[in-house]
């Protein structure tokens, strides 16, 4: 598979802050790739950087061979990156179809002058809207909603249509920042099937989540940020048994603490000297 994003010794810095320290990966088209760590690790400040929100003090990001570091959010769109929230920003006074309109209608071309006028293309461009939006409504099991106020849905699938509405906009990159957060068991087995059929429709994912069981369960490869560095990168499996992001997620100490976990629990279910869904930090800034 071809690289998609490339993250090159990027770092950021607030003052005398250093957020991000020298971050460098990379993801391939097709594939879901999860982003983790302790709160306070820099996740959300890389996404910063990546959708242009922020400028990365040093290094780099490349999309499809091309840098993008500097670019503005808005043509960070342009190109075919697009993300959700880890606190979600819908339109609370719109519908949830009129939420995903504003999303499709980034790709629409017709001028000020056309919509005031109301040109054929303007007309074509609405009916097609409309159509499109229903459809990521459908895709992402909100549809029902359609025509009630974004406020009024559920926390869950508010998710759900921010997902449809970052979609909207025909990303070849979709950036879901914690997007099981708030959401009960059922809601996650959902969410991680939704997913996988936004990989499986040709998006590729970077994940950024708390909810260890959502994120080793769906991801291909896993990246694990501490104090702004990236300690582990790999497969899931491998990176879960680091003793680098057991110490980071349990303190000095932690493989052991871990392993005893592991085995006391006797049940099977979780691998000696894991990281695993227990050993979650709560959802908050990261």
């Amino acid at each position: 598979m071809a690289s998609l994003l490339k993250v090159n010794n990027v770092s950021m810095q607030f003052g005398g802050l250093r957020a991000l320290g020298d971050v460098n990966f990379e993801i391939v088209e097709g594939e879901i790739f999860g982003l983790i760590g302790p709160n306070g690790a820099g996740k959300t400040t890389l996404f910063n950087c990546v959708t242009g929100v922020y400028a990365p003090t040093e290094g780099a990001v490349e999309f499809s061979g091309s840098s993008i570091t500097g670019k503005r959010p808005d043509q960070i769109v342009d190109i075919g990156i697009c993300r959700t929230f880890q606190q979600i920003r819908l339109f609370p006074n719109m519908t949830a179809l009129e939420n995903v309109v504003v999303g499709v209608d980034v790709r629409h071309k017709t001028s000020v002058f056309g919509a005031i006028f109301r040109s054929p293309r303007r007309k074509r461009e609405e009916s097609h809207a409309e159509e499109e939006a229903l459809r990521l409504l459908d895709f992402c099991g909100v549809k029902r909603y359609a025509n009630d106020l974004g406020r009024n849905l559920s926390y869950g699938d508010q998710r759900r249509l921010e997902i449809a509405r970052a979609l909207a906009t025909k990303p070849k990159l979709v950036l879901l920042d914690e997007p099981a957060a708030g959401m009960n068991p059922v809601e996650k087995g959902g969410l991680r099937d939704l997913v996988r059929r936004i990989r499986d429709a040709g998006t590729t994912v970077l994940l950024i989540e708390h909810d260890m069981k959502v994120v080793m369960g769906l991801s291909d490869r896993v990246a694990v940020l501490d104090h702004g560095e990236v300690i582990a990168e790999g497969r899931p499996e491998a990176v879960q048994s680091d003793p680098k992001v057991i110490e980071a997620y349990l303190g000095t100490g932690g493989a052991g603490a871990a392993a005893t976990d592991g085995q006391a629990s006797g049940d099977g279910s979780e691998e000696p000297g894991t990281v695993s869904a227990r050993t979650q930090e709560p959802g908050g800034e990261n």
